[in-house]
């Protein structure tokens, strides 16, 4: 994986919190002090967050940690990186520039548009359409949610990890999911061992660069050729969403009322 789950869910939590929660608390502390935290226990970790060591096992519950114990091995086993360019100043702007046309490109060609039109009869033919991402994968499912507006269909979409599985859990026959995922690693940051059969239930599309095998509950995936990097990571994406919401668009029946622009 690109990220790992302690970044995604700590930072999803930042994200989706508002500041000085107990819960935002929590999270600010561990990322802040990541490297001098990794041994310690729960009742250390809870003095130095200045609350209850039942305050730090429901920050686990709530963000979507098993337990304590999770939390604890992925601080020790967590690594931290950032992808760069080997050049500097300018030139580094240019061959990152490069890169990442090259990365887009690799999506107008590879992208299967005979399932983005099936995806976009999905879209017009369900009740409800929801879209999620985590970190940066989640501004592809926000752009999806703004450019549906303009053409008159809602979808709902949520910053928080542990909300996004929360409503997918939640969501019923008669509902459409859409997963952006960069690395086709969405559903392995949560364990559903006991609650996979409930994602059986909505539709799930997945739009992804990855070639790994998608989970038995997802219906379809749209691919794109990736070379997995950071450097290229949400753009890609954000290029296949453009691509279904101009595909929707275009094919968007006369009797439907497209919201202007502001």
């Amino acid at each position: 994986m690109i990220y790992e789950k302690l970044p995604v869910v700590l930072l999803s939590t930042l994200a989706a919190e508002k500041t000085q929660t107990t819960n935002s608390q929590i999270a600010e502390y561990i990322l802040s002090h990541r490297e001098e935290i990794r041994t310690i226990g729960i009742q250390e970790l809870a003095e130095r967050c200045h609350v209850g060591t039942g305050s730090i096992s429901r920050f686990c519950r709530d963000v979507g940690f098993r337990d304590f114990s999770e939390l604890r091995r992925l601080l020790e086993g967590t690594s931290y990186r950032f992808e760069t360019v080997q050049e500097d100043g300018r030139a580094a702007v240019d061959r990152w520039t490069d890169e990442l046309v090259k990365a887009l490109r690799k999506v107008q060609a590879s992208l299967d548009l005979n399932k983005v039109q099936a995806l976009c009869a999905d879209m017009r033919a369900y009740k409800k359409i929801s879209a999620y991402g985590m970190l940066k994968a989640e501004s592809a499912a926000i752009n999806l949610q703004a450019d549906m507006l303009m053409l008159g269909r809602q979808v709902r979409t949520s910053v928080a990890y542990s909300d996004q599985i929360r409503q997918i859990l939640e969501a019923g026959k008669d509902e459409l999911i859409i997963i952006f995922s960069y690395t086709g690693s969405y559903f392995e940051y949560q364990d559903f061992r006991i609650r996979e059969k409930h994602l059986a239930l909505p539709k799930i599309w997945m739009i992804s660069g990855s070639k790994k095998a998608k989970p038995w509950f997802v219906n379809d995936v749209i691919r794109f050729d990736s070379d997995q990097e950071q450097l290229s990571h949400p753009y890609q994406l954000e290029m296949a969403e453009s691509i279904i919401a101009q595909m929707y668009a275009a094919e968007k029946p006369s009797s439907e009322e497209q919201i202007p622009m502001l």
